[in-house]
């Protein structure tokens, strides 16, 4: 997935491209938009991917706090959470096998960081606004090379985002398993380490 850059997965979502995504602009993400979240990817008749319904039900991989794929240099007062979440489904079969199966979704969520509010006296937390969307999907029936990225705009069906982005090839290149990097998600990392499924 792209990383700000914007970034859900790489420079271009999980980088994640020049991403579409206004990361001064807060997404609005309703609490039930459409698709459950164990029956894979939900698209539009126009092939618009649909925003899973509850994804922050889905299991947590992991949080990044300012990280960009690209040299930037620091952007000083703004500074960015994302967090990764799993379909369950799928999150249970790499625990399984070391690897993702068919129709995954993996969810980037970007959000404010903030350092001064209520009692906090260092250190950053997470603001309440939703700043983008990412999903990186695996649809090997839909998708040449298996992968498909997307930014979306609040909860409306997001088209997929050209494969000619950069998140694509950084993918291949980068990433430690099946085109996602989960060098970034410490809790799978070793998993994949002890399945041999890790990226040469």
């Amino acid at each position: 997935m792209k990383r700000h850059g914007i970034a859900l997965f790489a420079p271009a979502l999980f980088v994640l491209a020049g991403a579409v995504t206004n990361a001064d602009t807060p997404v609005s993400v309703p609490a039930a938009v459409s698709a459950s979240p164990t029956t894979g990817p939900a698209y539009t008749a126009e092939g618009r991917l649909k925003l899973p319904e509850d994804y922050r039900e889905w299991v947590f991989l992991s949080a990044g706090l300012d990280m960009s794929y690209r040299d930037m240099g620091a952007t000083p007062g703004h500074s960015m959470f994302d967090n990764v979440f799993a379909e369950p489904t799928a999150y249970r079969e790499f625990v399984r096998t070391g690897t993702w199966p068919d129709r995954t979704t993996l969810v980037l969520e970007i959000r404010g960081a903030a350092e001064k509010g209520s009692i906090n006296t260092q250190g950053k937390f997470q603001t309440g606004d939703v700043m983008g969307l990412e999903l990186h999907v695996k649809d090997t029936k839909r998708f040449p090379g298996g992968w498909a990225f997307f930014a979306f705009k609040g909860s409306e069906p997001a088209q997929q985002i050209p494969t000619s982005a950069d998140c694509y090839s950084c993918h291949q290149q980068h990433a430690a398993v099946d085109t996602t990097f989960v060098q970034f998600y410490p809790t799978l990392l070793g998993i994949a380490t002890r399945k041999g499924t890790l990226s040469h």
